[in-house]
């Protein structure tokens, strides 16, 4: 039952994310607009491709939050069942990628031979993740409003949800 739900929820959020225009589609026919948001630019509250993408891009937590990030919750509020299938894929995709980023932090651990000491944003970066190598762990790409973040003192990855980009985008339509 709960791999033809997921079935149904991936087949659902890729009917809908193939309806939508593609960013490039738009910006040759019209100058990009002006963001009446302040610190969000235009093309932060440009929605993104989501399926099939990846990134590294992780974000240092207490810059997020000073940006105006908010955490995010893993609830699903919507009584709309497009939105509740999107909700359960953006909860789930975000959910795997901070267990594969745990396993490999437990690895790396025990490979230490001396006792691991915690991750620094950077030392993330360069051993977790590895930005730039073609072995390095290509976390899914998340919608517009949110990113991902590195918590250093709970030494765990997080999503960061930006509410100003919702509103942005909410202002350009």
């Amino acid at each position: 039952m709960k791999k033809l739900f997921f079935a149904c929820a991936l087949a659902s959020v890729t009917a809908v994310g193939g309806c939508l225009p593609s960013p490039s589609a738009d910006s040759s026919t019209s100058k990009p607009r002006e963001s009446t948001t302040p610190g969000v630019t235009a093309e932060e509250a440009t929605p993104r491709e989501t399926i099939g993408k990846t990134t590294q891009n992780v974000l240092v937590l207490k810059d997020a939050l000073g940006k105006g990030g908010v955490l995010a919750s893993k609830e699903i509020n919507t009584s709309n069942p497009l939105l509740v299938t999107a909700g359960a894929y953006r909860s789930s995709v975000a959910t795997l990628a901070a267990l594969a980023v745990d396993k490999a932090i437990q690895i790396r651990n025990a490979q230490s031979i001396r006792d691991p000491l915690p991750l620094s944003h950077e030392v993330f970066l360069e051993e977790i993740i590895r930005k730039g190598h073609g072995d390095g762990i290509r976390l899914p790409m998340l919608p517009y409003y949110q990113e991902y973040a590195w918590d250093e003192p709970n030494q765990k990855l997080v999503v960061v949800n930006f509410p100003a980009r919702k509103e942005e985008r909410a202002k350009q339509r």
